[in-house]
């Protein structure tokens, strides 16, 4: 039988094992994956015990007492992961230490074009300029691993109903991630982190449409088209009939419907931490 066990070396500045957690839960014994039980009547315990050394310096798990709320206040202010308390804005639709969702109102907004290969009938974009453009209104999904970035046709709050559409940003993939490019990440994941995040997509150089980008519109022209129309006629809003719903590419061979296309609350329960 192979040995699993974890040896320790008490070294002056090592981390030294203090404590166990030991969880206890109704079911049958051996079970392999026992939180995937179907079952809703499951009963749970958990305990702390101290750990002691025995002659030869091993630990040992002592008597245990229940395991309270306290501490795991203690335990997580240990391991850097206190949340704390904050007042959320109005646009704010998930606050997790591992997920934020928010939404912003349509708006015109300063935009920075710099198209690596423009085309040759261009009017305003052309040239690198930062010129003011109407952004539709959006919806953001942040991560510890990135930012989902969508567009919504309503300006209004979205609902886990409301529809999701295709952002026409330029530095935001078909997926809906955004190309981060050489812009740093936020390192937080808080509303404090909101203006960095919506910075890093509004406030970042367009080069060029990602791959299958200039399909997420309908109309005449394309993705660039549609933006340097609107920064010529100096629009103040964005034709969000022209935006087409978000529907993920199926892992498999199938034909997707409008059935399919996404919604704010299936986006964010897809995100959300397992």
């Amino acid at each position: 039988m192979s040995d699993h066990s974890t040896q320790f070396e008490a070294t002056s500045g090592s981390l030294v094992l203090t404590n166990a957690i030991l969880l206890y839960r109704s079911g049958t014994p051996g079970n392999p994956d026992p939180y995937r039980s179907q079952r809703q009547d499951i009963a749970a315990f958990a305990s702390i015990h101290t750990i002691k050394q025995d002659a030869d310096g091993r630990p040992t798990i002592s008597a245990g007492v229940p395991l309270l709320r306290e501490h795991l206040h203690q335990w997580t202010e240990a391991l850097g992961k206190t949340v704390l308390p904050e007042i959320l804005p109005s646009t704010v639709l998930v606050a997790h230490p591992d997920l934020l969702a928010w939404w912003t109102p349509a708006q015109v907004r300063p935009a920075y074009f710099a198209l690596s290969s423009p085309p040759a009938d261009l009017r305003a974009l052309s040239e690198r300029t930062v010129v003011p453009v109407p952004y539709p209104p959006h919806f953001f999904v942040a991560t510890r691993s990135g930012l989902g970035v969508y567009a919504l046709k309503a300006n209004e709050r979205p609902t886990a109903d409301t529809r999701v559409m295709h952002s026409p940003v330029l530095n935001v993939f078909v997926d809906g991630s955004l190309c981060w490019g050489n812009i740093p990440m936020p390192k937080a994941l808080s509303v404090i982190s909101i203006p960095d995040f919506e910075r890093a997509v509004f406030d970042s150089w367009s080069t060029h449409p990602n791959p299958g980008q200039e399909l997420t519109v309908t109309g005449k022209g394309g993705l660039v088209a549609l933006w340097d129309d609107l920064a010529a006629r100096r629009s103040k809003r964005f034709p969000v009939g022209r935006l087409k719903p978000f529907i993920p590419e199926p892992r498999r061979q199938v034909r997707r419907t409008p059935a399919d296309a996404m919604t704010v609350g299936k986006l964010i329960s897809e995100c959300a931490p397992r």
